[in-house]
């Protein structure tokens, strides 16, 4: 005879199926979908007891009148113990949260101890303390609860871990300084490698919009030199560039290979740049990035005019692609449209694998939301969620602001808002300014593209570095705003109304002609759109 704890997979009755034939094939810990011969319900194996002395809470009638009455109903109280009853909240634990973070959360924690109504678990350091006692303290009350009513308060001490020796003690101390510092998950990252832990491939949305650029980060973290060196990603703000870049660096860096990979902004490597230079280190700086595996550069449209900068960085390109060491590259626009770019720079760019990320359609909206309601444990429903995904079209940046607007109000409420007030509370993503486009909106955008001053474009000069953003800031307000030829030519210092419609005729025949016109004029327009 067996006895085997089940649960439902909507862990809402424990189950234990006690079985007088070996009726029962096959089962698995944690996680594996399995149905007992003649029990209809599927259910989960927790754990396999080999005492018989335990307890059924409830039981499915349809089981006990089954012809062979091969299951019988325990009416004696589970006893398990702690470890045991510790396992069982770890199974259910990972259906309601990712991998990445019940590995980075559950590891290294225990039931201490269990008596008058409460249960004492260890958790390794304050930061673990504080961030399952925030996030998911409710949930792990219940999951006990379920298991034994008598449970009704948690509490969560720190019990460090043994450590082995000086270099492990010196790691657990800048941790724990870390931890002190540090009260967010968002903010955390790795000191060596400057990559935040919960930028994962396992909680990043693949849709029509992005998968090209999902398909070539995997197949690079995969065989990081060797598959598209460089990559090169574009595409808006708050689309998940940096997600996707950093995915990379921690699947790599967690994986059994040793790598070295190093992730840095460009604003910060510019600026370390600079440093060097300054105090005459520039070759310490060159041979501490040659040692790089993975190098990971965010925002590379920054180095644009920075001629300096793009010299040294080209030279450090070279001879990391030269060992075959990995180089991936994320910009706001694709390497062609990058402004004052060295021509030898943008060659070394396109010569990998381009991909771009666009705007998510309103299906991957709704995904990334419902996501989003899982990791921060809240309860919105449905019809919020798809009312959010209709109205929220900028970027997934601002589908987090409007979830967060409503845990805002959900916290400082004690309640979860319903549609009505919930439209109220997100007027301001839904009804934003920068919805629709205006003449300002274009002006400033095509400056900021081009990297000018919004004055330059109105000077009466025929540099080309002028005379282009103007003419295409012409053609954005005939085609967007429908401007008449003679109102585009008063903006423009009373210009003579046949210059307007020169400049439209010109970009209309090269959008059909020039790819590259063509993505400009596409990363313009969703930057006038998306704000």
């Amino acid at each position: 005879m067996k006895l085997i704890i089940v649960f439902n997979i909507n862990f809402s009755i424990i189950y234990i199926v006690y079985c007088k034939k070996s009726r029962i094939t096959s089962w698995a810990f944690y996680g594996k979908k399995y149905c007992a011969s003649g029990y209809k319900q599927k259910t989960q194996v927790i754990h396999k007891l080999n005492t018989p002395a335990l307890i059924l809470l409830s039981f499915d009638k349809r089981a006990i009148k089954e012809k062979n009455r091969i299951y019988t109903k325990i009416l004696i109280k589970i006893n398990m113990t702690n470890g045991e009853l510790w396992q069982s909240v770890l199974a259910q634990m990972q259906f309601h949260i990712s991998k990445a973070n019940f590995a980075t959360w559950f590891q290294n924690t225990e039931i201490m101890q269990k008596e008058n109504e409460k249960v004492v678990i260890s958790v390794p350091n304050a930061f673990s303390k504080e961030w399952l006692s925030n996030k998911y303290n409710k949930l792990i009350l219940k999951i006990l609860h379920d298991a034994d009513e008598t449970i009704k308060n948690l509490e969560f001490v720190i019990k460090p871990q043994p450590q082995k020796d000086a270099s492990q003690k010196t790691f657990e101390a800048a941790d724990k300084l870390e931890t002190e510092q540090l009260r967010f998950e968002e903010f955390k990252t790795n000191k060596d490698t400057n990559l935040n832990p919960r930028y994962t491939f396992d909680n990043f949305v693949v849709g029509s919009f992005n998968e090209l650029a999902h398909a070539a980060a995997l197949a690079v973290s995969d065989n990081p030199g060797f598959t598209y060196n460089p990559l090169f990603i574009y595409g808006g703000v708050g689309l998940g560039k940096t997600h996707l870049v950093q995915a990379i660096g921690n699947k790599i860096n967690d994986g059994g290979k040793k790598k070295k990979v190093r992730y840095i902004s460009s604003e910060k490597f510019i600026s370390s740049i600079v440093a060097a230079i300054r105090s005459n280190n520039i070759e310490s700086f060159k041979n501490n990035l040659s040692t790089t595996d993975v190098l990971i550069i965010d925002d590379v449209q920054f180095l644009a005019g920075k001629n300096k900068t793009q010299e040294e960085f080209f030279h450090a390109f070279n001879a990391l692609y030269e060992k075959n060491k990995q180089i991936v590259l994320s910009s706001d626009r694709p390497p062609n449209a990058i402004p004052e770019l060295e021509e030898r720079l943008r060659s070394r760019f396109e010569g990998g694998m381009i991909a771009d990320v666009s705007l998510p359609d309103y299906e991957t909206r709704l995904v990334i939301l419902k996501n989003k309601v899982q990791e921060k444990n809240i309860e919105i429903s449905e019809d919020i969620l798809e009312y959010i995904a209709a109205n929220v079209k900028k970027n997934i940046r601002e589908l987090e602001g409007a979830l967060n607007r409503l845990m805002i109000f959900n916290k400082l409420n004690s309640k979860t808002p319903d549609l009505e007030t919930s439209k109220k509370l997100l007027k301001g993503f839904i009804f934003s300014p920068f919805d629709v486009a205006n003449y300002k909106k274009i002006i400033e955008t095509v400056a900021k593209f081009y990297n000018m001053e919004e004055k330059s474009l109105f000077d009466p000069t025929r540099r080309k570095e002028i005379v282009k953003p103007r003419q295409i800031a012409m053609y954005l307000l005939r085609k967007e705003l429908k401007y008449s030829f003679p109102a585009i030519a008063r903006k423009f210092g009373g210009k003579d109304h046949t210059t307007a419609i020169y400049a439209y005729k010109k970009v209309l025949q090269e959008n059909e002609e020039n790819n590259k016109l063509t993505e400009e004029l596409n990363l313009i327009r969703q930057r006038i759109y998306s704000g």
